[in-house]
């Protein structure tokens, strides 16, 4: 195990990243912009581990930072809101997120990112903004069941901030690996407000909007194909869903 790895399983650290990267990010999400934030209610009961959080995608950071600010603030009792962000005195670290080891070792803010608690694994179908096809490392998904087994996890099923991609595979084979409890979360608003890559404003006044769904009910026995579906249903990413409202017109022909 690297230092790199051996630092983001430290609490402290953790603690410090999210304070940092919670202070710097916080003015962009409630004050320039503004955040809608509904279902935390449901976050309250969920056991301390084997819980993954699948949602749909729309910039390389923003989402994930977004989900710590809000799982922070529900720790210090709060419902629905943020408020002031006293909640990074003393944050939520039992989580981690999967993230392309080729996004997280982009630049020094990625890397820095990185110890916030970033389950790295290698894209299959794409490698340096080129379509590739390789086969799923083992070792990605073994550091994946590590993760669920002590803590909560976020994955981006599609693993693209493309609207609706298709999803991958390995988010099914996850789930009937570990049999965890499954939260969907259904994200707008943040590709209008960021770009892609970074955390630099596109259009400020933004309305971002987080909805956090009842853990879904699973059959762990089924098939992959029939959970992935499921899935994508559950973070409004399916056929059904597609162009169903207006800002995911606007999403698409903002592409």
């Amino acid at each position: 195990m690297n230092l790199t790895e051996r630092l983001k399983h430290l609490r402290i650290v953790r603690s410090f990243i999210y304070g940092v990267v919670g202070v710097i990010t916080y003015p962009g999400l409630a004050i320039i912009n503004k955040i809608k934030i509904e279902g935390t209610e449901h976050l309250k009961k969920l056991p301390r581990k084997n819980v993954l959080f699948v949602s749909n995608h729309q910039t390389y950071f923003a989402d994930v930072i977004t989900f710590i600010h809000i799982f922070c603030a529900v720790k210090w009792r709060k419902q629905n809101r943020l408020g002031v962000p006293y909640y990074l005195l003393n944050p939520f670290t039992n989580l981690y997120f999967v993230a392309a080891e080729e996004t997280m070792n982009g630049n020094w803010i990625s890397r820095l990112f990185k110890l916030a608690g970033a389950v790295t694994i290698k894209r299959t179908w794409r490698s340096e903004g080129k379509e590739v096809k390789r086969e799923l490392d083992m070792g990605d998904t073994i550091k994946i069941d590590k993760a669920l087994q002590k803590s909560w996890v976020i994955s981006f099923p599609q693993g693209t901030t493309k609207p609706f991609a298709p999803g991958r595979k390995g988010t099914a084979h996850i789930i009937k690996a570990n049999k965890p409890v499954v939260v969907p979360i259904v994200i707008n608003g943040f590709w209008r407000a960021f770009t892609k890559k970074g955390l630099n404003f596109k259009k400020r006044g933004s309305l971002l909007s987080v909805r956090f769904k009842e853990p879904m009910v699973i059959d762990y026995s089924a098939g992959v194909d029939e959970i992935l579906q499921e899935v994508m249903h559950a973070i409004e990413q399916s056929k059904e869903y597609m162009l169903k409202g207006k800002h995911h017109l606007m999403h698409a022909m903002d592409k």
